[in-house]
């Protein structure tokens, strides 16, 4: 469908990959995901702002603090089996 693709193209580049990674289990601001991602403010703005058009993400300001999210429980269900399939502890290999 439509949504199916537009959802996955969303997911398309590394740098949002691992934006929504950081985000499953809580609230982060984009200073902390430039941080933590060792990526330039204009790089994290511009992938943030991408994530939020695709509603992929939301956003609660606290004074001057912008936190972002997972956008619903669908999104954090589908990036959990993406990050636990590719990104999780490793498996042994198996024998033929």
């Amino acid at each position: 469908t439509r949504e199916t693709r537009d959802f996955l193209k969303a997911l398309w580049t590394e740098n949002r990959l691992l934006l929504l990674f950081l985000l499953p289990h809580r609230q982060r601001t984009a200073a902390e995901l430039e941080h933590l991602l060792s990526l330039r403010q204009p790089m994290v703005s511009q992938q943030l702002a991408r994530l939020r058009l695709d509603q992929l993400v939301t956003t609660r300001r606290d004074g001057k603090a912008i936190y972002y999210s997972l956008a619903n429980d669908d999104v954090r269900r589908v990036i959990s089996v993406i990050y636990d399939i590719f990104c999780g502890p490793q498996k042994p290999a198996k024998e033929d």
